[in-house]
C-alpha cells in the first residue's frame, strides 16, 4: 500500500473531476487526481457522449468548455457541426487527447489511474482522505468527481437519491405524490453509449443477436425516420453515436442496484451493456449491413462501445444551498434566472429528463435565439459544492446540491465542465489562504474565475450570462467590467440577459476565425422570415448543393441582431457553413448582397 499527502485530491476522471484537478493544479496546489477509467473527461469521451448538449452560444464558450472547444477545433478540420442534436460532434478519441495532453503538462498533478475508492477518512467533521485498493491518499481538501456520488455514503456524508415531493421545495414540477413510475425510477435512466459506422457498402460485420425480443426497439425512430435517426449524434469520418431516448438504449430497470453494492452495479451495467447491444444490432437487422459497430474507438476488447454508462443522475450533496426547479426558470416575461451574486458557474440547458416509456411534465425554460431554440442560462451557486457541515470537501459532477427536478438542466456537460473548474479554483485558493471552503470569499472565487485574481486560471470563466457579450466580442476589454459590474449591482441585471447600450448598437463585423469550423463559405439566396426567431435562406448556388431552402442560424449575437432587423424577401450573402444533418446554414457574418 502506498501513501501519499497533497494539498488536493480529485475522485474520478470524470468531466467535472477533470476540470477541478487540471484548475487545482494551475492555481498551484499540489494535486493528486484518481480515476477508474484509462480515459479523463468521463461524459465527453469515456462514457461516449460526444455530442455536447447546451452552451453552444458564443456568449456561454468560456472557461475550461470554451477552452475545449477550441481545442476540438483544431483537433477537426472539417469541423464540429455533423449531427443535428447538437451544435459540436466529435470524435470522442480527441476529446481524451485534449484532456490527457492538459493533465501531462502540469508537473504538480499527479494521475494514477485504474483506482476505485474504497474508504473515505475522517476525523470529526472532517473529511482528511480516501484509501483505494493499492494507495492511501491524505488531502487538505478532497474532492468528489465520481459518476455516482460514490464518496458522499463512504464518507457518511448527507445526501439524497431519488424524487423530492412538492411539499419539499415547492416545484411547479415535482410530484404530490410518487406515481408507481416514479418509484420504479428513482432517478434518470443512463445509456451506454455505443459508436456505430456507416460503411457505405453492405459490408459491415454481422452484430450477432443475445436476445430474440427485439420489439421494445419497433417505435424508435418512427416519427423522425431511420435518415433523421441516424444523423441525430453524426460524428465526423462517417461515426455515429447512438444515445437514442425513443425506444432505445436508455435503460432503468432496478436503478437502486447502482448504490446498493459494487456486485449489484454490475449487474445493472451488465444489463445495461446487453441492452445497447441489441439495439445496435435490431439497427443492423432494420436497415440492413451498411451500417455496424465501429472499430478501435475506445480502449477496451469492445472498442465500439463507451467504457462505462452515461450516467444523468446521481447520489445528491445535501449542501449549504439547493438548486431547485425556481432557480433554473426564466424569469417571468424574460430570458433569464434572476441573477445569483453566489454564482459560479453558468448552465444553459432546458431541463431534460429521461425514463423509458413515461414523460414528465416540466416547466419550460427554452427560447429561440439565433433562428434556432436553446436553453435560457441560470448560475450553479457556490454553497451547492459544500456540505452542510462537514470541511474539507467539494463536490464537482452530477452530485452537487440540487433536486431531483432541477438536476435535469444541471448535468450538461459543459456546465459540470465549469462546476468542475470553480470547484477545482476554490481548492486551490483555500489552500493558498489555509482555510475550508465554506469560509472562502465568494467574491473573491468569482473574480479569480474571470481571471482578475492571482491565481491563474485555465481560461476565464462567466459568472453572469450576457448573451451578447462573449468574451472575444469586439468590445471585449469590458467583458470583465460588465461582469463585475452586474455581481455588484444585481438589481441591474436585464430580465433580457442583454448589456443594454451594446444590444442598441450591435457590431456589424465579425472576424471568420471564430467560427467552429476550418472553412467558412460564401453563399447567397433570399431572406425569409418564418416567424420570431425563425429564417430560412433560398440559395441560388442550389445546384452545386442539392438543396435550395435551408434554416438560417446563428451562435453570433451580432448576427443575431442582424437577422432580427434584416429585411424580408432581400437578397443576403452568408459566410458560414452548411449542416446537412441539421438542414440548417450557420450565419458567422451577413451582408447585403445584389446579384449581377
Amino acid at each position: 500500500m502506498e501513501q501519499i499527502t497533497t494539498d488536493i485530491l480529485v475522485v474520478g476522471g470524470g468531466t467535472g473531476g477533470t476540470a477541478a484537478a487540471i484548475q487545482s493544479a494551475l492555481g498551484g496546489a499540489k494535486t493528486v487526481l484518481v480515476s477508474e477509467f484509462s480515459w479523463l473527461g468521463g461524459m465527453l469521451t469515456a462514457a461516449g457522449v460526444a455530442a455536447v448538449d447546451g452552451h453552444e452560444l458564443a456568449a456561454w464558450q468560456t472557461g475550461i468548455w470554451g477552452k475545449f472547444l477550441r481545442a476540438l477545433q483544431q483537433k477537426s478540420p472539417k469541423g464540429l457541426d455533423c449531427g443535428w442534436v447538437s451544435m459540436f460532434t466529435y470524435d470522442p478519441r480527441l476529446g481524451a487527447e485534449i484532456f490527457a495532453d492538459w493533465v501531462r503538462d502540469l508537473p504538480n498533478l499527479q494521475w494514477i489511474r485504474g483506482e476505485i475508492p474504497q474508504e473515505v477518512m475522517r476525523e470529526g467533521d472532517r473529511i482528511t482522505g480516501v484509501k483505494f485498493p493499492n494507495w492511501t491518499i491524505q488531502a487538505t481538501i478532497t474532492i468528489d468527481g465520481t459518476e455516482l456520488g460514490d464518496l458522499l455514503p463512504l464518507g457518511n456524508i448527507p445526501h439524497r437519491w431519488g424524487w423530492e415531493l412538492k411539499d419539499e421545495f415547492q416545484e411547479p414540477s415535482a410530484p404530490s405524490i410518487l406515481e408507481p413510475w416514479m418509484q420504479k425510477y428513482p432517478v434518470q435512466a443512463p445509456t451506454w453509449v455505443m459508436i456505430m459506422q456507416d460503411f457505405e457498402e453492405e459490408i459491415a460485420p454481422e452484430i450477432p443477436l443475445t436476445s430474440q425480443d427485439l420489439s421494445q426497439f419497433t417505435k424508435a425512430w418512427a416519427d423522425h425516420g431511420s435518415v433523421d435517426f441516424l444523423n441525430y449524434g453524426r460524428l465526423p469520418q462517417g461515426l455515429m453515436m447512438i444515445n437514442w431516448p425513443i425506444a432505445g438504449n436508455d435503460y432503468g430497470e432496478g436503478l437502486d442496484r447502482l448504490i446498493t453494492s459494487p456486485e449489484k452495479r454490475q449487474e445493472f451495467c451488465q444489463e445495461c451493456f446487453d441492452h445497447s447491444y441489441n439495439f445496435a444490432s435490431f439497427i443492423q437487422q432494420q436497415l440492413g449491413r451498411r451500417y455496424g459497430l465501429a472499430q478501435g474507438i475506445f480502449p477496451s476488447d469492445r472498442s465500439a462501445f463507451a467504457l462505462h454508462p452515461y450516467y444523468r443522475e446521481s447520489r445528491r450533496l445535501k449542501g449549504l444551498v439547493t438548486i431547485t426547479e425556481s432557480d433554473i426558470l426564466p424569469e417571468a416575461g424574460g430570458n433569464v434566472a434572476a441573477l445569483r451574486t453566489d454564482g459560479v458557474a453558468i448552465a444553459t440547458y432546458a431541463n431534460d429528463h429521461h425514463y423509458p416509456d413515461h414523460k414528465l411534465p416540466l416547466q419550460p425554460k427554452s427560447l429561440r435565439w439565433g433562428g434556432r431554440w436553446t436553453g435560457t442560462p441560470f448560475s450553479i451557486p457556490y454553497g451547492a459544492l459544500i456540505p452542510e457541515k462537514i470541511d474539507g470537501f467539494l463536490v464537482c459532477e452530477k452530485n452537487i446540491s440540487v433536486s431531483h427536478i432541477a438536476n435535469g438542466a444541471t448535468r450538461l456537460q459543459p456546465a459540470v465542465l465549469l462546476i468542475g473548474q470553480a470547484a477545482g479554483m476554490a481548492a486551490a485558493l483555500c489552500i493558498q489562504n489555509e482555510i475550508m471552503p465554506r469560509n472562502l470569499s465568494v467574491r473573491k472565487l468569482q473574480n479569480a474565475l474571470l481571471g482578475i485574481g492571482k491565481l491563474p486560471t485555465i481560461a476565464p470563466s462567466a459568472i453572469v450570462p450576457l448573451y451578447n457579450l462573449p468574451a472575444d466580442h469586439s468590445q471585449g476589454q469590458k467583458w470583465q467590467k460588465w461582469q463585475q459590474y452586474y455581481l455588484d449591482n444585481p438589481e441591474n441585471y436585464p430580465s433580457t440577459g442583454e448589456v443594454p447600450d451594446l444590444a442598441k448598437t450591435p457590431s456589424v463585423t465579425l472576424a471568420l476565425n471564430t467560427s467552429l469550423t476550418a472553412t467558412n463559405q460564401s453563399y447567397q439566396g433570399i431572406f425569409h422570415r418564418q416567424g420570431m426567431q425563425k429564417y430560412q435562406i433560398t440559395l441560388h448556388n442550389s445546384l452545386l448543393i442539392g438543396t435550395k431552402v435551408w434554416g438560417l442560424i446563428t451562435l453570433n449575437p451580432e448576427v443575431n441582431q442582424q437577422l432580427i432587423d434584416y429585411p424580408e424577401g432581400e437578397f443576403i450573402q452568408v459566410w458560414g457553413r452548411l449542416n446537412p444533418s441539421g438542414k440548417w446554414l450557420v450565419a458567422e457574418k451577413i451582408e447585403l448582397f445584389s446579384p449581377q
